[in-house]
């Protein structure tokens, strides 16, 4: 081998060890997506449905974040029956069978995930935690203890404080970085939904690595899961925070 030939080489294995290096520091790779809801924006459009007329001001998901699910990338419905995947299909959620999970996993997941009154832990089972090796306990353990996470951060606080005015994606992003770490909010895309004129904002799906889909992300700090996911574009760049009521 030449010199020539040698440096040649040896430039395009730079190459290669600083791009690998380049894109372990923009994070991993998205294998599950934590969807987080804002209620009262969900409800503006769905206001037959019984989690929606029974919200209030004073019920937690008025200033919350609440849970819609935890989902794992490219897959869904592993191992259900046809029968099921039609009726989860139909959106008669309720014919679904019943979740069996523990008296205080079946409570809290009442609290942090209103939609429950419709059924909505079944349709998240069948089609999502199938796909998972967790048990219904700690698959819906694991995606409480991650949208508290969200809700004890300063997302949730830029929320509340924003309740009835429009937030822009930067103020979202910026606050993400603040709680979960430089690049946290290029990790994650936002949803909006027109309620009449108005554009609200109706969800945060947030990427997270493939630690997210063990029982023991029930005790990982959501950081750690967020900057191990690959990034992605926002979404939608400015919405309304709604108020509870319609």
């Amino acid at each position: 081998m030449s010199s020539m030939q040698l440096r040649t080489l040896t430039f395009a294995v730079s190459m290669i060890v600083a791009g690998a290096a380049v894109a372990q520091e923009a994070g991993g790779r998205t294998r599950f997506i934590l969807a987080a809801s804002w209620q009262p924006a969900f409800c503006q459009t769905n206001q037959k449905k019984a989690e929606c007329a029974s919200q209030t001001g004073e019920r937690p998901d008025a200033t919350n974040f609440s849970l819609h699910g935890l989902w794992p990338m490219r897959q869904d419905y592993c191992g259900v029956s046809a029968e099921q995947k039609a009726a989860d299909k139909d959106g008669d959620w309720n014919k679904l069978p019943e979740v069996t999970l523990a008296a205080e996993t079946k409570t809290a997941l009442a609290k942090a995930m209103p939609g429950t009154q419709s059924g909505l832990e079944r349709h998240e089972w069948v089609k999502h935690g199938t796909c998972t090796k967790m048990s219904a306990d700690d698959y819906f353990g694991v995606g409480m203890h991650l949208v508290g996470a969200l809700n004890a951060s300063a997302v949730r606080d830029l929320f509340a404080a924003n309740i009835g005015k429009p937030v822009k994606a930067d103020a979202i992003k910026a606050a993400f970085d603040k709680s979960f770490g430089p690049g946290a909010g290029d990790r994650v895309k936002m949803s909006c939904r027109r309620a009449g004129n108005v554009r609200m904002i109706s969800e945060l799906t947030i990427g997270l690595s493939e630690a997210a889909g063990a029982a023991s992300a029930k005790s990982a700090g959501l950081a750690d899961l967020i900057q191990g996911a690959g990034k992605t574009s926002f979404g939608c760049d400015e919405g309304v925070v709604d108020a509870a009521g319609f």
